[in-house]
């Protein structure tokens, strides 16, 4: 309908995609974008290492192995067509004992299902091959796996949606939302904004801003910050591409790992230790609120009842530069604690349910005319313009979500 407005609240990479989607979809229908920061892709999106991801480690079938393998190829061809950064710089999956060659095969076979191009198996030699300083018993080469920059996506989205007669408030933090009728009221910035039909992609927020459309409080955002270091530019040499280790199936997190940015930068991290605020990107950022929520929720004390012995590893990790490198050198054993310097960091929207399960695929929950983006942690950059084709499918009723 010419007359049709849709609310996104969020300009993040997830939020700015659905925008986008909503201009193409429904031509005519104006799309407001609402924002509590002075800027787009302020924290997740931001903050994240600005990796594509091939969809190597996703269960077959779920949300996030088909939007991440579509939604790849999607953001290849916008970067091309916008002339964004887009590097295939290859990752290698490095096991480095017995354990994790056996979970390499799980990998593999999950990674063909997936249809991953170009996947292949390596040995020692062809480690060396790829990555000159990198050492393991066998690894997974992804050669289609590349590198970004999602802010500058982010944006691009944003001129999108303005140039389809949108708009983007930011200073704009949502504090009400009322379905009413045919019409959905959100308090935003002061301002009462009436849409047609919103639709809620607020990251660390998002639980919060889905129980003021009535959605309930299962799952919860547990925030978990990712502490990042960075590589002498005398040591950047180091790593060509992205190297990683197999990952822990018990978590969601990929584990410390190394990536070059397309500045050319190689960063070394995330590690993952609880964050004492949504968006606190520091040790010392605290806030009593958030912290009271998360300690108050079940799954919370339920997941540490479970993984306490890894949460006091990722701290120590957080406090000794020597042990967060630890992990890392078991695949290029040539970089040491000398050889990094502090770098940023991020905090993860990890959904975390009443039983105290990290939810791993994407989920999206409907009230009536809001529509609620419920977990989409990585890898929802990558997966973002897929992600906005289904969350319009379900609002358009063509899909579950």
């Amino acid at each position: 309908m010419a007359d049709e407005v849709i609310g996104i609240v969020g300009a993040g990479i997830v939020g700015l995609a659905i925008g986008r989607e909503v201009t193409l979809r429904r031509p005519g229908t104006r799309v407001v974008v609402l924002e509590k920061e002075d800027r787009v892709a302020v924290h997740q999106t931001g903050r994240n290492s600005g990796v594509v991801h091939a969809g190597l480690y996703y269960r077959p079938g779920s949300l996030k192995a088909r939007l991440c393998t579509r939604g790849k190829g999607m953001l290849r061809e916008y970067c091309a067509d916008r002339g964004l950064p887009y590097d295939e710089c290859g990752k290698l999956v490095v096991a480095v004992d017995e354990d994790d060659v056996a979970r390499l095969d799980g990998i593999h076979a999950r990674a063909d299902t997936n249809a991953v191009p170009g996947l292949r198996r390596v040995g020692p030699d062809g480690i060396r091959d790829i990555e000159p300083y990198a050492a393991g018993l066998a690894a997974l080469y992804s050669p289609h796996t590349a590198i970004t920059d999602y802010t500058r996506i982010a944006e691009a989205f944003a001129e999108d949606i303005v140039a389809a007669g949108g708009e983007i408030r930011f200073h704009s933090p949502v504090t009400a939302i009322e379905e009413t009728g045919d019409a959905v009221h959100v308090t935003a910035g002061g301002e009462i904004v009436r849409v047609d039909g919103l639709v809620v992609a607020g990251g660390l927020m998002t639980d919060r801003l889905a129980r003021l459309a009535g959605d309930r409080s299962d799952p919860r955002i547990t925030p978990f910050r990712g502490e990042y270091m960075l590589l002498r530019p005398e040591k950047a040499h180091m790593v060509r591409g992205l190297v990683y280790p197999v990952p822990d199936p018990r978590y969601p997190f990929l584990g410390v790992h190394f990536t070059r940015r397309v500045s050319g930068e190689v960063e070394v991290g995330p590690n993952a230790v609880l964050a004492f605020s949504r968006e606190g990107y520091k040790f010392s950022d605290v806030r009593p609120g958030d912290l009271a929520e998360c300690l108050s929720w079940p799954g919370f004390w339920a997941m540490g009842f479970r993984h306490w012995r890894t949460g006091i590893q990722e701290m120590h990790g957080s406090l000794s530069r020597r042990a967060y490198l630890r992990p890392a050198r078991r695949y290029v054993p040539g970089i040491g604690p000398g050889d990094v310097v502090p770098g940023g960091a991020g905090v993860r929207a990890q959904a975390l349910d009443r039983r105290g399960n990290l939810v791993d695929d994407f989920r999206i929950s409907q009230m009536g005319r809001v529509t609620a983006v419920r977990n989409a942690p990585s890898p929802a950059a990558t997966s973002s313009m897929a992600i906005a084709e289904h969350v319009m499918d379900v609002v358009d009723g063509r899909s579950a979500g």
